[in-house]
């Protein structure tokens, strides 16, 4: 004799919203995933070249310290370009003093830019506020 189950319908019910649920979780993680890879990407090769090598040429400079998170979040910034930018090192190799020409030009904290009128901006500085700061167009689309 075949024994027949019979299922609860609470229990399909119950089974469908945990079966959505899962559905949900699973969307957002990727979602979430997405956004964070998208935000952290470096920029695309060339795409601030000009850019940074316009700031140099306005006369600002970038002053930094390789320990600094903050200074390494504002070159990640510019991706590959970094290598234009007008980047002055502060810190003693071993990470435990301020090099003189950071002494001489009152740095006190790190990132600190410096720009042709004599004003500064410490801090991350967004890239539209450089490109206001120095008059150099910021690229609005991928090279």
């Amino acid at each position: 004799m075949k024994k027949e189950t019979h299922h609860h319908p609470a229990h399909a019910r119950q089974m469908k919203k945990l079966k959505i649920t899962m559905w949900v979780a699973i969307a957002l993680a990727v979602a979430a995933t997405a956004f964070v890879y998208l935000k952290y990407l470096p920029p695309p090769n060339g795409k601030y070249d000009t850019f940074a090598q316009c700031i140099k040429a306005s006369g600002a400079t970038f002053y930094g310290a390789f320990w600094c998170p903050h200074c390494q979040n504002q070159k990640a910034m510019f991706g590959d370009a970094v290598k234009f930018l007008p980047y002055v090192e502060c810190s003693t190799p071993d990470g435990a003093a301020q090099l003189q020409i950071c002494k001489d030009a009152s740095v006190t904290s790190y990132p600190t830019w410096v720009f042709k009128d004599g004003s500064r901006l410490t801090g991350e500085v967004p890239l539209a506020t450089l490109a206001q700061k120095t008059g150099c167009p910021l690229p609005t689309s991928t090279q």
